[in-house]
């Protein structure tokens, strides 16, 4: 095993989130040295933030040889800048690798979200023995990447893997408008009335999160775990389209709202079985993520340790 202390080794990853940024060190032969969370100040990711973050990660865990970023928005092909993001404006107006180099004198490669937390999942997770991978993060946004012979598919433009864009009814609602953890609150905001047996109705509106929904599924509200099988039914929806046109043998589940754990997984593939080419659903597995939050933030620093 590689020396953990050695800075020619050792590599950080962060994903960079609306909410917060989180951090994993590295060493050469990918084992997790550490971990750090700090939370984001003043509702915005700011590259400063950032550019603090890491100062602090290299005052405790030492030099770094490379730094790999996830972020939520689109990355140039051609660049690795940021040509848009939702929910952080700022990244798609700076070139962030260049800040982050500059401020830290360390390579920095930066990646999509979802890009990263597949191949940490690839290469040390639930994908671990595939070699063609599909993977939904269900979280803030819903994303998804695709790795195709151990490598990320990233399209023309570098664009691949909108997985919250595809259409799961006639009328083109999008995964994303309902399998969100935003839309999973907005619907159940708007049905939670209806069910007076249900703990969240002891609840104020406001109070309902998706990590409320989620507990009160996991004590056995009934009215919580129908809507997590109902975002499971729409994830499977799209899953069902991914296993019928590329005959994936392996695809994963990412993201916050995993926490559900098997009451959106069984729906998920119960959907998927009921909607796909039967003999390319036979050699998919469906599964849950094993790296938890940390998926993103291993896998950018993987990807920045090949670069």
């Amino acid at each position: 095993m590689s020396d953990p202390v050695d800075p020619a080794k050792r590599i950080l990853g962060i994903e960079a989130s609306v909410t917060s940024s989180r951090a994993v060190c590295l060493d050469g032969a990918g084992e997790i040295l550490g971990t750090e969370t700090t939370p984001v100040e003043g509702g915005e990711q700011s590259v400063s933030q950032l550019q603090t973050f890491i100062s602090r990660l290299t005052d405790k865990f030492g030099p770094f040889s490379r730094i790999g970023i996830a972020v939520p928005g689109l990355i140039r092909r051609d660049s690795g800048q940021v040509a848009y993001s939702a929910h952080i404006p700022e990244h798609s107006a700076i070139d962030l690798s260049k800040e982050i180099e500059n401020s830290s004198g360390v390579r920095a490669i930066v990646e999509n979200d979802a890009n990263a937390a597949a191949y940490g999942e690839l290469r040390l997770g639930a994908g671990r023995g595939s070699s063609n991978l599909f993977y939904a993060t269900l979280g803030v946004g819903v994303g998804g990447a695709l790795i195709l012979d151990n490598q990320i598919w990233r399209g023309i433009s570098g664009f691949a893997g909108e997985f919250g864009y595809v259409a799961i009814n006639s009328d083109g609602m999008r995964l994303e408008d309902v399998a969100s953890a935003a839309n999973i609150v907005r619907r159940t905001r708007n049905r939670f009335n209806r069910d007076s047996t249900s703990s969240l109705n002891r609840l104020e509106e406001e109070q309902i999160s998706i990590r409320r929904i989620v507990d009160a599924a996991e004590n056995g509200d009934d009215f919580a775990s129908l809507m997590l099988e109902r975002t499971g039914s729409y994830v499977g929806t799209a899953i069902a389209t991914v296993i019928n046109l590329l005959n994936i043998e392996k695809i994963v589940i990412g993201g916050e709202i995993m926490h559900a754990g098997h009451l959106v997984l069984d729906a998920v593939i119960r959907r998927a079985r009921e909607l796909s080419f039967g003999p390319s659903f036979e050699h998919a597995e469906i599964v849950a993520g094993e790296l938890g939050e940390n998926a993103a933030a291993i896998g950018a620093a993987l990807i920045a340790g090949e670069n």
